[in-house]
């Protein structure tokens, strides 16, 4: 089968910043891809745990970590990510940002933040699919497909915590403080991936 030059470099333009490191097929490749999800799994626990005075809330850095991996991991290997930090949890490690001081395991998860864990893997399957796209090459794209993944983490944390204690209370301590802090997360996530592309490119990369 050919492939003319203009299709290989649209080829080339839609993969994922993590497809320049991976190896093209087989156990390698696969091999490659548990062990960048495990590290990354590592990351998002620093991420949990590290906190930003940000106005009245302390913030983690972990959504701004999440949007990051899916954009450089793409949406399959994003979602797997997530999937596999959340199952790290699920199992007792202390991976998530209350643990273990509010408890660990799927107890951890069924409380209130159980929502905002779900809209974790969704955040990452939408910030991964626009990756997948070549978005990440546009900040304007790219920011818009992260408005999209944060509006379906708010959703999903909103829907599960109103469930628990009512919409009123779920609005008013699981969304509205986190509106700002997570739009400049999402505006920060969204220059850098096209600063990264643009210093790739500077250096020589992607060679195709």
């Amino acid at each position: 089968m050919s492939m003319d030059g203009g299709t290989m470099s649209l080829a080339i333009a839609a993969r994922p910043l993590v497809s320049i490191t991976l190896p093209e097929r087989g156990y390698r490749r696969l091999a490659a891809q548990f062990f960048l999800a495990l590290g990354a799994t590592l990351l998002l626990t620093l991420s949990a745990k590290t906190k930003v005075v940000l106005g009245p809330v302390d913030m983690s850095l972990q959504t701004l970590a999440i949007l990051l991996i899916a954009a450089t991991f793409g949406m399959r290997l994003g979602i797997a990510t997530l999937l596999l930090y959340l199952a790290e949890g699920a199992m007792g490690l202390p991976v998530f940002q209350g643990t273990p001081e509010k408890g660990i395991g799927l107890a951890y998860m069924a409380g209130p933040t159980g929502g905002y864990l779900a809209g974790f893997v969704a955040m990452a399957a939408i910030a991964g699919w626009a990756a997948d796209r070549g978005w990440d090459r546009n900040p304007l794209k790219l920011a818009g497909a992260m408005l999209v993944a944060e509006a379906a983490l708010m959703t999903l944390g909103f829907a599960w915590l109103a469930v628990l204690i009512g919409a009123d209370k779920a609005w008013q301590f699981g969304v509205v403080p986190f509106i700002v802090p997570d739009l400049i997360k999402v505006a920060l996530a969204a220059c850098l991936m096209p600063a990264a592309w643009a210093l790739l490119r500077g250096l020589g990369f992607p060679r195709g």
